[in-house]
């Protein structure tokens, strides 16, 4: 079966490595081939790796609250580098405060995410959210 290819990291002036390194593992475990690059990333360097290697998938994590700032075009900027159907994911701490995840995720979604988890969602979730949108 071929090994499908994702780009996984931190935006922002986020952090937060351990989870990074959590969801490395889950994947690579799980059968995809990982880019991961690391934390504090911007959007540029999300599209460039997924140019560079052909991926399928971005994957973006954030846990200090800044995401919905931090994500804010990027799907505009993907169609602009030409990959404009690469599948996005983000998870994590997204916002500042309790709100409600509906919302959340329907603000992620208008701004191109397909697929919006909430704080504690194990990686299992993701990786049948990955195996149903990418069909293998």
């Amino acid at each position: 079966m071929e090994q499908k290819t994702l780009v996984l990291g931190v935006i922002g002036a986020d952090v937060h490595a351990v989870g990074n390194r959590i969801l490395d593992y889950a994947f690579s475990q799980a059968g995809f081939k990982v880019i991961n690059i690391g934390v504090l990333a911007s959007q540029e360097e999300f599209i460039r790796a997924a140019i560079e290697t052909a991926a399928e998938v971005i994957l973006v994590s954030s846990l200090y609250g800044h995401g919905e700032i931090d994500c804010r075009g990027l799907r505009e900027k993907c169609q602009e580098a030409g990959i404009g159907d690469i599948l996005l994911y983000i998870g994590g701490n997204l916002v500042i405060g309790k709100q409600d995840f509906s919302e959340v995720e329907k603000r992620f979604k208008d701004m191109g995410f397909d697929r919006v988890y909430p704080p504690g969602t194990m990686p299992e979730v993701a990786v049948a959210d990955l195996h149903k949108d990418l069909k293998f």
